[in-house]
This record gives structure tokens, sequence and C-alpha cells, in this order.
């Protein structure tokens, strides 16, 4: 059995280093889906991002057939505004709109995890509140400028420098990074009980 995160990100990489740490042996190998992530007409945010959860454990199994009985994780983190998703930022001027929506607000962070075998399909969502301090243009510039926002959801990662305009959190801190800790390894100890 091969376990295989179906991401290159990072954050993800270390957090399910971590979620596997008290699993035997427990390591892993990593693939690079590449799904469409265009929101279907009406769907709720909730549905998109575990959809897209789902597609990324899936297409991860597809890239992992040279592993012996593959067991696949995808994941996806979006920020959700007053019910409107706020995804990657296309440019600069993007990132700053987006920060100055978010500046002195409360948005919701959600992430979905799911594992496949090719046989069974776990998931779990994580939502996790998050209020920004207010942001004046010359924070929002600077942060710009600094090229952190420009790859995140929301043009932020807590992790590192946004983690500045964080005033508070409700809810999972590793979410909002790019995995919850809990849920990730819920669903990897239920992948071995079926195994």
């Amino acid at each position: 059995m091969t376990w295989v995160l179906a991401s290159t990100s990072p954050r993800r990489k270390e957090l399910l280093a971590q979620a596997g740490f008290s699993f035997a042996e427990f390591s892993f190998e990593l693939v690079a889906p590449d799904i469409d992530e265009t929101p279907n007409a009406n769907e709720l945010a909730a549905d998109y991002v575990c959809r897209l959860a789902i597609e990324k454990a899936q297409a991860g199994l597809v890239l992992s057939a040279q592993f012996s009985q593959p067991r696949v994780l995808g994941s996806d983190t979006i920020v959700v505004l007053n019910g409107v998703i706020l995804g990657k930022p296309v440019d600069a001027e993007d990132a700053k709109r987006m920060l100055t929506l978010l500046s002195g607000n409360t948005h919701e962070v959600m992430t979905a995890v799911a594992l496949t075998d090719g046989k069974h399909t776990l998931n779990r969502l994580c939502r996790t509140q998050v209020s920004f301090c207010e942001l004046s243009a010359p924070d929002i510039d600077a942060y710009v400028a600094s090229g952190e926002p420009m790859d995140k959801a929301g043009a932020y990662g807590i992790q590192a420098l946004g983690g500045c305009f964080v005033k508070s959190i409700t809810g999972s801190y590793s979410a909002v990074v790019g995995l919850p800790l809990v849920e990730t390894r819920e669903l990897l100890a239920c992948m071995m009980q079926q195994t």
C-alpha cells in the first residue's frame, strides 16, 4: 500500500507528514493532478470545494498507477466572504481587491479533504471563521509587493506574512494553511481499517 498526496504544495506536504506521525512507517509520494477548477453554475461553495478535493484525489489515483495499492489524498481550500468565493488572484490588482474586501471583516475558509483507493472515497469538510483587522492601503500594497498573495486563495497566507492581518480564528488553523490535521488523521485511520 502506498500513500499519495495529490498536490505539490509544500504546506500540504508538511501538514500530511504531521498528520501521519503516529502511523507506523508512514510515508507518501507526491503527484500533481491537473483538474478544471471552474465552479459549476449555481454550485454552493461547500459543494464546490468538496467536489474539487474528490476530483483531485481521483485524478491523483490515475497518476499513481506505478505505485502499489495507492491511497490518494486530495485537498482544496477556498475563502468565502458573504457567499462569494475568493479564489487565487489573477494579478496584483485582483489581490488588492480581495484584501480590501477582507479588511475588517470575518470570512470563512473551507478546506475539503478526500481520500480514495479507487473502490472507496471518503471526504471531510472543515470550516473555519477568520477575522481580519483593518488594513491600510500601504499595508495592502506592501503585502502584494511581497508576492505572497499571488498563489493563495483569498490572496493571503496565514502561516507567513498574511498572519499579521488575522485578528482571530474560530476553527482549525491547519485547515486555513491547507490541510485540517484532525480530519485528515480521521480519513487515514478509516482507510487503514478498510484494507
